[in-house]
């Protein structure tokens, strides 16, 4: 495994790790509110809509952020070197698990780990070994 150094950006992960945790307790403290992201959409979707102000206001945050940083001039440069079956069967295996784990990865892995849920560190640990179970399978076994 190598590092790329020109896209090795520790000072602007941290920053940003910092922003999310911030987010997450402004949240907590101030709404009594864990902000996963999955939790959130759904009290949009689903009927009757639940808190709406605060859920739009969340999810405008997440929208405005990459076009504020390309404002400042720090464009967000996305590449999906998969293709769109891929992507929608990913996106549709990550909102079933979601459902099923009864949260996502930042809802559980910041929010819920912070707060010392057991529940969160079992979702959390199962969330990370099938990340490494898919990267080894599909790095080392399918040859990818």
């Amino acid at each position: 495994m190598t590092i790329d150094l020109t896209r090795f950006t520790p000072g602007l992960s941290l920053t940003g790790g910092l922003l999310i945790g911030l987010a997450a307790a402004v949240l907590l403290l101030f709404a009594g509110r864990i902000a996963g992201i999955s939790g959130i959409v759904g009290g949009l979707l689903s009927l009757p809509r639940r808190d709406v102000d605060w859920r739009l206001a969340f999810l405008i945050g997440l929208l405005a952020a990459p076009v504020l940083a390309a404002w400042f001039g720090m464009p967000v440069h996305v590449e999906i070197d998969s293709t769109w079956g891929t992507v929608l069967t990913a996106g549709f295996l990550v909102g079933l698990g979601t459902r099923y784990a009864s949260g996502c990865t930042s809802g559980h892995g910041v929010c819920g780990l912070s707060r010392g849920s057991i529940r969160s560190l079992a979702a959390t640990a199962t969330f990370m070994a099938t990340g490494f179970v898919t990267v080894f399978v599909q790095r080392h076994l399918a040859g990818g």
